[in-house]
Order: C-alpha cells, then sequence, then structure tokens
C-alpha cells in the first residue's frame, strides 16, 4: 500500500528519479536546480545549482554514484553525489537539452533536445 509524504518545493518540478540503489531521490526543477532527498525519509539532503535555465531531465548512473542534468541552458551536467559537487560540464548543444539517459555500463550518456542531435557522450 502506498502513502505520500509530502516535500514542499517552491516551484514547478520537471522530473524526479529513484536512484538504482533506493537511496536517493532527485528532482529536476524550473528554478535551475537539481535537488537530493533521502530516498528512505524523503528528508531534503542538497541542491546542486550551475545551470543558468531550468533543468528538464535527471538520470542517474548504474552504481548511484553520479547524476546527470540536461537543462534549457543547452548544457548537461554530472554530479558526484559523495561530494555535492559538478563533477563535469557537457556543453555542446544549439538548444534546450530535453532528454538524457545514463548506458547501463556508466561509460556512456546521451542526450537530445530542441535543437534535433542526438548526443552521445565518452567517459
Amino acid at each position: 500500500m502506498f502513502f505520500a509524504l509530502e516535500l514542499l518545493i517552491i516551484t514547478l518540478v520537471n522530473h524526479v528519479y529513484f536512484s538504482p540503489d533506493g537511496q536517493w531521490v532527485a528532482s529536476a526543477s524550473f528554478d535551475k536546480s537539481v535537488k537530493l532527498w533521502n530516498g528512505a525519509t524523503g528528508e531534503f539532503v542538497a541542491a546542486f545549482r550551475g545551470h543558468v535555465g531550468p533543468v528538464y531531465q535527471i538520470s542517474w548512473s548504474a552504481d548511484s554514484r553520479l547524476l546527470l542534468s540536461g537543462s534549457k541552458d543547452s548544457t548537461l551536467k554530472v554530479w558526484d553525489i559523495r561530494t555535492k559537487k559538478l563533477k563535469q560540464d557537457l556543453p555542446g548543444h544549439a538548444d534546450e537539452v530535453f532528454a538524457v539517459d545514463w548506458s547501463p555500463d556508466g561509460e556512456k550518456v546521451a542526450s537530445g533536445g530542441k535543437d534535433r542531435v542526438l548526443k552521445l557522450w565518452m567517459g
């Protein structure tokens, strides 16, 4: 049986995603941030800031150690969950990035967006 824990978020949420290990929940928002929550308690853990536009989608690495975000600002960003800091900035799209995903082996990420380009990023 499901029940709801309500987490107060001030702005529109575009995407939420549990980490593969279930320890975390991440949310992507119009406030240009990615927020990290405890997956068991719902307690707020951290906000990742660095995008200069709304964040549309997020994706977890298979080992739950890294989080990928795609934004209106035309970039992808890789966040390190342990340090709670930006690990890598991936510019290269000519317009908004609507979709991101991580390969199961953790070696590649894919992105696509308004520029009608699918990019495959090798790690």
